[in-house]
C-alpha cells in the first residue's frame, strides 16, 4: 500500500469515527465528552478512566482503539490529544477499592471521577459500552466505542498511556513481577514473580483467589 493510499484510508476512518460527534453537533451540542477506561483485566494496579472533549474541527489522523496502536504511536497521539483537546481529565481507582466494590463498579467510579473532573461541563457523554446511572447527563453507550467514536478512542489513548506509565513506575518499587512489560496482566513472568515473592500491595486479591 502506498503512503497516499494509507493516508486516504486514515482520512476515511476519521470521517467514520466522527459520526456520533457530528450527530450531536448537528443538534447544537458543542461539548460531547468521550469516556473510556483501561485496566479491567490486570491482576495488579488501578483501573484508569479518561474523559476528553475534542474541538468540532478535530482532524488528527491515526486515532483508533488504543489496543490497535503501537506504544510509540500511542505516546505521540497522547501529546497531540492533550494539546488539541478542549478539556480532558482522569479518574483512577486503586486495587483496594476494586477488591472492595468489584471491577465493574470500580470502572464506573473511575469514569464518573473523570467526568466530574472535566474543567468544562459536558452536554453529552459518549461512553465505551457502559452507562453511568448516577451521572445526571445525557449519554450514549457505544459497544466497541473505542473503534467507532473519535472521542472515545482519544479517551482510550489517554487512559492507556497514563496507566502504562503508572505501571512502569510501580515496576521500580515492586521489582519481582515485570510490571514494566506486562502492566499488571497475568503473564508467565508475573505469575513466576508471585510464586517467588508473594503478592505486593498493588495486587488485586479478588483476582488471585486461586493463588491465595
Amino acid at each position: 500500500m502506498t503512503k497516499e493510499e494509507r493516508r486516504l484510508l486514515m482520512e476515511q476512518k476519521l470521517v467514520e469515527m466522527k459520526v456520533y460527534e457530528n450527530e450531536l453537533y448537528s443538534k447544537g451540542i458543542k461539548y460531547a465528552a468521550g469516556i473510556d477506561e483501561v485496566g479491567r483485566g490486570p491482576l495488579a494496579g488501578p483501573v484508569v478512566a479518561a474523559a476528553v472533549i475534542l474541538p468540532l474541527d478535530f482532524d488528527v489522523l491515526g486515532i483508533n482503539d488504543s489496543k490497535k496502536l503501537s506504544e510509540k504511536k500511542r505516546e505521540e497521539l497522547f501529546e497531540v490529544i492533550k494539546e488539541r483537546a478542549v478539556a480532558y481529565s482522569f479518574g483512577v481507582v486503586d486495587n483496594e477499592v476494586i477488591d472492595e466494590i468489584n471491577i465493574l463498579e470500580a470502572t464506573k467510579k473511575a469514569m464518573k471521577m473523570a467526568v466530574e473532573s472535566l474543567e468544562i461541563k459536558p452536554e453529552h457523554l459518549l461512553i465505551d459500552a457502559v452507562k453511568l446511572q448516577d451521572v445526571d447527563l445525557p449519554q450514549t453507550a457505544i459497544i466497541k466505542g473505542d473503534e467507532k467514536s473519535i472521542s472515545v478512542a482519544a479517551a482510550s489513548i489517554l487512559a492507556k498511556v497514563t496507566r502504562d506509565r503508572m505501571m512502569v513506575e510501580y515496576a521500580e518499587e515492586y521489582t519481582h513481577y515485570a510490571f514494566e512489560k506486562n502492566k499488571g496482566y497475568g503473564t508467565k513472568a508475573h505469575y513466576e514473580g508471585i510464586e517467588k515473592a508473594g503478592i505486593c500491595p498493588i495486587h488485586r486479591k479478588t483476582f488471585l483467589k486461586k493463588l491465595l
